[in-house]
């Protein structure tokens, strides 16, 4: 029997009890109720919660479109932007060689465009796939979101340009709106291969969707585990009402009592680089679903030891308003041991013949243990090791734990009315058309 992600609260004890938790976290069996029943805030956008089984039927699909577009292309660009890339490239990241890109053989080069509007970015892509044989993938429900759409734009203009437009038909794929939206249109005008974004699962939910899981599966990764790790952590975290044995309830639970404590900022841990990106995803899934209506904790991550040598003396002794979740990979893919050097100049004898995971480990006891000393309360998080089993499982714990805490701050976790905004005043300073009124009064501000 596989063992699975695990929660320990030891590290939080100092700042809130363990029976306070489990006592939140079995008034939060309310909200996992509410999710299962359909009845809470937000409750058209519940699709994520059946995503394990409701996407096998789909996989198929998925693993014959990987194989084509490995077979004749070198190269994959994703275009999206938040949840449209940032699921997949946190999977990819975490499972792929740390220099894939270096790698030749039989490795296929996923690259993202479309999540920024940098001129220079953009221009040195282009620079790059001009010696590619490359496909692309345009992920959008609507078609006409700023960054990813110019980016398509331009991408889809260099490969028809490179190859010309029938075979680059071939090699474009969209993920979007089943009936409605540009990017819709322009696939069906094209005859672009499609697969649909579902109308009840937000970006941010949507790294177990074709959205997530078509370009994990072009970078060679087995889709079928992640599935089959999230589909086991479904069954730990939405059908168990036991709060003490429910990992996403005590996540939820721990992390809200200590914001009642004043504990504002989270940081996400990792002791691999490995786990960088998935640190990113967990930022917007957090951000974007519990910061509004002035409320929420603040989702930032650094990456150890690294960070140690940067962030580490803030964490330490700054403004006591943070605490931490720690991300522990129990066992590593590789053995690397450290040699014996004769003269030991540089006083490492102590360690040699220690597997460098040895020495991490010893480095994440102490930094738990300094920063806890130092009022940080810690809570742990850990996988027996970094798959695509225990990735999936990742994902459904803390896209659960997102919703139920979002429940507990009284906030809608499914929506994101913030990010209108900066939209506004960029299409109004843009000159789009319907924006006229709004352009005068911010070039009025602007003098």
């Amino acid at each position: 029997m596989k063992e699975n992600l695990t929660i320990n609260l030891k590290n939080t004890s100092g700042f809130v009890s363990h029976e306070e938790v489990v006592a939140l976290a079995q008034q939060s069996v309310r909200h996992l109720d509410a999710l299962n029943a359909g009845t809470g805030t937000g409750n058209d956008f519940l699709g994520w919660l059946s995503l394990p089984d409701d996407i096998l039927q789909q996989l198929d699909k998925i693993e014959k479109t990987a194989r084509h577009l490995r077979s004749v292309t070198d190269t994959t660009v994703v275009i999206g932007i938040g949840g449209s890339y940032l699921g997949a490239r946190a999977v990819i990241e975490a499972l792929s060689h740390s220099f894939s890109p270096l790698l030749k053989s039989t490795h296929h080069d996923i690259i993202f465009a479309g999540q920024n509007i940098c001129e220079d970015y953009m221009a040195d892509l282009l620079e790059i796939l001009d010696g590619r044989n490359y496909s692309i993938i345009a992920i959008s429900k609507s078609g006409t979101t700023t960054e990813p759409a110019i980016a398509f734009r331009i991408l889809k203009d260099h490969l028809e340009k490179k190859i010309g437009k029938p075979l680059a038909a071939d090699r474009i794929i969209a993920i979007t709106d089943e009936k409605r939206g540009a990017l819709r249109s322009m696939a069906e005008t094209n005859g672009y291969e499609t697969f649909v974004i579902p109308d009840n699962v937000g970006g941010r939910y949507s790294v177990l969707t074709p959205v997530g899981l078509l370009p994990i599966a072009i970078s060679g990764l087995d889709i079928r585990a992640i599935v089959k790790g999230a589909k086991a952590m479904e069954e730990l975290t939405r059908r168990n009402k036991n709060a003490s044995a429910n990992p996403s309830l005590l996540y939820a639970a721990a992390r809200n009592l200590l914001l009642q404590g004043g504990k504002q900022i989270e940081i996400m841990v990792g002791f691999t680089p490995k786990l960088h990106f998935m640190a990113e995803w967990w930022k917007q899934l957090y951000g974007e679903s519990e910061g509004k209506d002035g409320k929420g904790i603040f989702p930032a991550s650094v990456d150890m030891t690294t960070d140690l040598h940067s962030l580490g003396q803030y964490i330490q002794d700054g403004q006591r308003i943070l605490f931490e979740t720690m991300v522990s990979v129990k066992s590593p893919a590789k053995k690397l041991t450290i040699p014996l050097e004769k003269d030991d100049s540089d006083q490492l004898n102590y360690i040699a013949g220690k597997r460098l995971s040895e020495v991490n480990h010893n480095a994440e006891l102490g930094t738990a243990m300094a920063h806890n000393d130092g009022s940080v309360p810690i809570i742990n998080i850990t996988i027996p090791q970094l798959d695509e089993f225990y990735t999936g499982q990742m994902i459904y714990f803390f896209e659960i734990a997102c919703a139920i805490s979002g429940y507990i701050l009284d906030v809608n976790p499914f929506d994101q009315p913030g990010v209108e905004a900066y939209k506004k005043n960029m299409f109004a300073l843009l000159n789009k058309p319907g924006f006229e009124e709004a352009a005068k009064k911010i070039k009025e501000r602007l003098k």
